[in-house]
């Protein structure tokens, strides 16, 4: 076996491992709070939350989580909270995609922790960008009292989810709920703010307050049932508009509403007969390196991804730490824009760092922005960006406003934008290539991903030398090996926080995946972003 076989192999067996404990993390956030749980709810004639999912979806249809690791690694101290109590998925019902949010009651009986309205929050963004239906399954306590105070009041908290229904209702975007086991207090808003309401017999119930606090305000005496069930909101209140035997009758309902739905205008977006890659999707993994310092050729991972012998080069000679490049995935058209890792030769002749944008990269990215909002062409970004180039070279040459150009090009741009993260996501390296702040319909992480202001080694060193001299300016000096023990503590924090799993858990990105399911994600999302109209594009000032 020759050395570079030997690397391409070393390579392949690395991203597995990470796809392995990928694998595993998955099946234990699945699991939700235990199987002792999840029999109990069984035993109670209900469905979990991922079976009504499972059931709703059409038959053997392929549906993508979002968030299943928001929660991950959190709230320890209150017992976990896998998946943030919330399932959050994208499928087909009736062939028709929807998006379905459905409350895990097994996970602190449904409770709402503050990761959990910010995921129900990204949800909602998700429908109202993409004109999707939303399909609300409730079963809940409500909010997690003792973190009341994180979740209550402020803008991005519970009760902008309501702000939500009412903005969707106004939008025309179908939104139906089932109260599928408790819907309390201020929870109880959001299914009356829905189109139609569906409850399920005997499991189902939907009050202000519960029996408890009716008793300790008015003193009154009652029970679920009476204050709140089925035959109450059905009959007496008409709060609810559909009572429902069990879990199975009230999905087959849902099924058959969604599938009186009229069809909505569309982006226009240009599809043709999807072609497979051109190189098996599996040799991917051999390409992209085991150590994440090292070049690469990025073309040899698009080439994994893309339909065959769709690529055509943007200024191919030009800006060549970034690759543009016109493509299909799955039959869509789209503009790539991609950091290109190998060390390169620029047209004046100096030698460049790969992953690093320079000045002329950032002009040929903002041009190929413009052009692509124009044409009305998707925009998928694939990021592993150091950050941009730094300097008094780069600083002279105007990096600060050949950045500024591509940033301003991708906050205004109108196109459905992607961004998949593959390895590392730096500095303003992160905001140019389109991270969670510049509102991509849909942002993945390779569990490669690492996220932060700067890399792990950067960082640590420079929290080192503050600490250092703040010890110094107390008197004490410290040895070398006190210097050495605490880069190693300031280091190993800061990498636990710009791994993907640190990422996903707080939802900066919308889930980890399979490099290999990159292509099914991207052809999944512009499928989801066909549904919406694009709005019409104006740049704002760039300066020339």
């Amino acid at each position: 076996m020759t050395k570079e076989e030997l690397e391409l192999s070393k390579n392949e067996d690395e991203l597995k491992l990470a796809i392995g404990k990928l694998t595993r993390e998955l099946d234990r956030i699945k699991l939700g709070g235990g199987e002792k749980k999840l029999e109990a709810q069984r035993a109670q004639g209900k469905m979990t939350a991922r079976e009504r999912i499972e059931y709703l979806f059409d038959k053997d249809c392929e549906y993508w989580e979002i968030g299943a690791f928001a929660g991950f690694g959190m709230y320890e101290e209150h017992g976990g909270c896998p998946a943030a109590g919330v399932l959050t998925v994208i499928g087909y019902i009736q062939n028709r995609l929807c998006m379905v949010i459905a409350n895990d009651a097994t996970v602190k009986a449904g409770a709402w922790f503050p990761i959990t309205g910010k995921k129900n929050l990204r949800a909602q963004e998700i429908a109202m960008e993409n004109r999707l239906p939303l399909i609300y399954l409730v079963d809940s306590a409500g909010v997690f009292l003792p973190m009341q105070d994180e979740i209550f009041p402020d803008k991005e908290h519970f009760g902008r989810i309501f702000r939500n229904n009412a903005i969707l209702s106004s939008r025309g975007i179908p939104q139906i709920a089932a109260i599928m086991g408790s819907c309390v207090a201020g929870g109880a808003y959001l299914p009356i703010m829905s189109d139609e309401a569906l409850i399920v017999e005997g499991t189902g119930s939907i009050f202000l307050a519960g029996p408890y606090l009716v008793k300790a305000a008015i003193g009154e005496i009652t029970d679920n049932e009476t204050l709140g069930g089925a035959s109450t909101h059905c009959e007496i209140s008409g709060v609810t508009d559909y009572k429902m035997k069990n879990d199975h009758h009230c999905l087959d309902t849902i099924r058959s509403l969604v599938d009186k739905f009229g069809e909505g205008q569309n982006a226009g977006i240009s599809k043709t007969k999807s072609l497979p890659p051109g190189i098996p999707v599996d040799q991917l993994l051999s390409v992209f390196p085991a150590n994440g310092l090292k070049p690469y050729n990025m073309m040899n991972i698009l080439e994994c991804i893309v339909d065959e012998n769709s690529v055509t080069l943007y200024k191919e000679a030009y800006g060549k730490s970034i690759i543009c490049a016109y493509a299909r995935i799955g039959g869509w058209a789209v503009g790539i824009v991609a950091n290109d890792r190998q060390v390169i030769k620029s047209g004046k002749g100096e030698m460049q760092m790969g992953g690093v944008i320079y000045s002329d990269s950032a002009d040929k990215a903002t041009r190929f922005i413009l052009n692509c909002n124009q044409k009305k062409i998707p925009l998928v970004f694939f990021q592993d960006v150091t950050g941009f180039m730094v300097g008094t070279r780069s600083e002279h040459g105007g990096i600060i406003k050949d950045g500024a150009k591509m940033v301003n090009a991708v906050a205004n741009s109108t196109v459905p934008k992607f961004t998949v993260v593959v390895g590392n996501s730096y500095g303003a390296g992160n905001y140019a290539m389109c991270g969670k702040a510049y509102d991509p319909r849909f942002i993945v992480a390779w569990p490669t991903a690492k996220i932060a202001v700067m890399g792990g080694s950067q960082a640590a060193r420079v929290l080192t030398q503050i600490q250092v001299s703040s010890l110094k300016s107390k008197g004490h000096e410290p040895n070398p090996e006190e210097e050495q023990n605490l880069f190693d503590t300031i280091s190993k924090r800061y990498e636990s926080q710009t791994t993907a799993y640190y990422a996903a858990a707080r939802l900066w990105v919308d889930a980890i995946i399979d490099p290999r399911e990159t292509r099914s994600w991207l052809i999944m999302g512009l499928e989801v972003a066909s549904k919406a109209p694009i709005e019409k594009f104006n740049v704002g000032v760039i300066q020339s």
